[in-house]
């Protein structure tokens, strides 16, 4: 049954009510209650614990996805493309969707060349009555999409006081707001089948931040919240082994000419993996239902991991191992 609208959602003037004291719960009882929750997480916290060490040492179970349709948006091109091929090799049959129409359907007939069924379809992710409109399409021509793969963006090198107000807000549209349009299209169609994937391109700086790309830093942590929330919703309304997550973390891509000069003019070191190699990575965590695939070298990974609880200023410390010279801001 679906929920009433929350209240707060709605606006009249001058009729805000606060919570009052009277309303705040914290009676002996809930506490006891919390004791006995927290004793229960810490007797089955080591199995659990055993169970995800398991998983670490000899990998989940490899799943087939052979028949299943995956849509792919931003297809035609770069990392796009390297997904279809990679998803056509394991058997699916795949939706190339792309703003670049050209390029979609390049995509596609090379996809059916490796003997899977394969269709272009135009797209602007950023527009929600659009990607309404792709899955109308993909539904009639191909039939219910079993994978979603996030992976249309804007890889725009801007700080906050760059670009102009549409810029910005193109940004946000097509790096963040598509996800949400497209994951709210075609979602209610793997519950009721109980099957589906559900994949999101974020980036390294979707976890770590750097301060000459303000906006991209911004809309991909998040896809990152969008997905491990997406991933515990889920879990929550009992799909959790129905439908998966995964989010990707790719480190530089050598994508566009413009951004591989970009990062040679400030002597970038990190090192940069080609679209087949990220696609590879990609693809292998999500047949083994990985929430996160951070498709980096080991020790990049590594540095990831402990950015949370690195200070600052180690922070920017390590981070001159990785380039010689800081961009200066156009304005």
């Amino acid at each position: 049954m679906a929920q009433e609208p929350v209240v707060y959602m709605k606006h009249k003037e001058g009729e805000y009510l606060a919570a009052s004291k009277d309303s705040i719960r914290n009676s002996p009882h809930n506490q006891v209650e919390i004791l006995i929750k927290i004793v229960k997480v810490i007797v089955l916290f080591v199995p659990i614990l055993l169970a995800e060490l398991y998983r670490l040492l000899v990998g989940p179970p490899r799943k087939s996805i052979r028949g299943q349709l995956a849509l792919v948006t931003g297809g035609g091109n770069g990392l796009g493309r390297s997904l279809c091929l990679r998803l056509a090799k394991e058997g699916c049959n795949v939706a190339v969707a792309d703003i670049d129409w050209i390029a979609a359907q390049r995509t596609a007939k090379d996809v059916r060349d490796l003997g899977v069924k394969a269709e272009a379809f135009k797209v602007d992710v950023g527009v929600q009555e659009s990607v309404q409109q792709l899955k109308v399409d993909v539904e009639s021509k191909l039939g219910p999409v079993d994978i979603l793969i996030n992976n249309a963006g804007l890889l725009a090198m801007l700080s906050l006081s760059e670009g102009t107000t549409e810029d910005v807000q193109r940004i946000l549209n097509v790096n963040l707001a598509s996800h949400f349009w497209a994951i709210r299209a075609f979602k209610d169609g793997m519950m009721e089948r109980r099957r589906g994937h559900i994949v999101s391109v974020s980036s390294t700086f979707g976890i770590a931040a750097f301060g000459r790309t303000v906006c991209y830093s911004a809309t991909k942590f998040g896809v990152r919240g969008l997905m491990e929330a997406l991933n515990e919703e889920f879990y929550m309304n009992g799909y959790e082994k129905d439908i998966f997550v995964t989010c990707i973390y790719p480190g530089f891509v050598a994508t566009r000419k413009e951004f591989i000069d970009y990062l040679h003019q400030f002597g970038c070191r990190v090192p940069i993996q080609t679209p087949d190699q990220v696609a590879d990575l990609a693809v292998e965590g999500m047949l083994k239902n990985r929430c996160e695939v951070i498709a980096s070298p080991w020790y990049i990974q590594l540095m990831l991991k402990l950015y949370s609880i690195m200070p600052n200023g180690i922070i920017r410390l390590t981070m001159g191992i990785f380039y010689d010279t800081v961009p200066q801001l156009t304005a």
